[in-house]
């Protein structure tokens, strides 16, 4: 392998930057792949795309009857919580059962204590402090949950204009309706705040934090796994949440 080449390679995966190395079986040809770069002139497209969202490596088929192997790093999924509440109590074991790294942060250092997280990260911070230390991208998904605009509204503002996989806030349509006008405000289009999951949860009729978590962790996965074509638009009920 080029030295240079895999040098690029690493520094992305370090970086939590999404790469595809692709490596033709017959020549050895080599050439490094980010999102940014796929056209649609690239005859291997669609599999490129198709494999930053699965996260697969594997050999496929050229249109010359060779193969190539595609070698992906994408970044690990994590959820960033704000809001050190009972809902993210249930939901942080949850969700590092199905495979994601978790950051819980609320300034209120009343509820961000170790005993009530006494796993993941946990930052006791004002979100807008540490929004660098988060360096929220697309394989971030962040979850709002203070119904505090004080402390939901940058990280929700920063989610949506990084990309992040999926956004979800806590709250009534009432309360919705009027964080819109705030984010509005804010300088937040309306299509990017209308992408935000809100009733929040899958509409299964959650009532406790325990099934709130279930909820949320449901639409975050289908988030990430589902492409958007297949995601249902219909609207959704208030299904139990507060």
């Amino acid at each position: 392998m080029d030295l240079q080449l895999l040098a690029r390679f690493n520094a992305a995966r370090s970086g939590r930057k999404p790469a595809i190395l692709v490596t033709e079986i017959g020549s050895g040809a080599q050439r490094l792949v980010a999102p940014g770069d796929i056209t649609e002139a690239d005859p291997l497209a669609a599999e490129l795309r198709a494999r930053l969202k699965s996260g697969k490596s594997g050999l496929v088929e050229l249109a010359d009857g060779g193969q190539a192997f595609l070698t992906v790093s994408v970044p690990p999924p994590r959820i960033v919580l704000i809001g050190a509440v009972h809902i993210s109590q249930a939901l942080v074991p949850m969700a590092q059962i199905a495979g994601f790294d978790v950051t819980v942060v609320d300034p209120r250092t009343a509820f961000a204590t170790p005993e009530r997280f006494p796993d993941g990260t946990l930052l006791a911070e004002w979100p807008a402090d540490v929004l660098d230390q988060l360096a929220l991208d697309p394989y971030t998904a962040l979850v709002a949950l203070t119904h505090d605009p004080k402390i939901d509204d940058v990280p929700l503002a920063a989610a949506l204009s990084s990309g992040c996989f999926y956004v979800g806030a806590l709250g009534s349509r009432k309360t919705h309706g009027k964080r819109r006008e705030r984010l509005l405000e804010a300088g937040v289009t309306p299509d990017a705040f209308d992408s935000i999951d809100a009733p929040i949860g899958a509409d299964i009729g959650a009532a406790s934090p325990a099934e709130i978590a279930v909820a949320v962790l449901a639409n975050i996965i289908a988030a990430l796994r589902k492409s958007p074509e297949s995601k249902s638009h219909e609207p959704k009920g208030e299904g139990g949440r507060p």
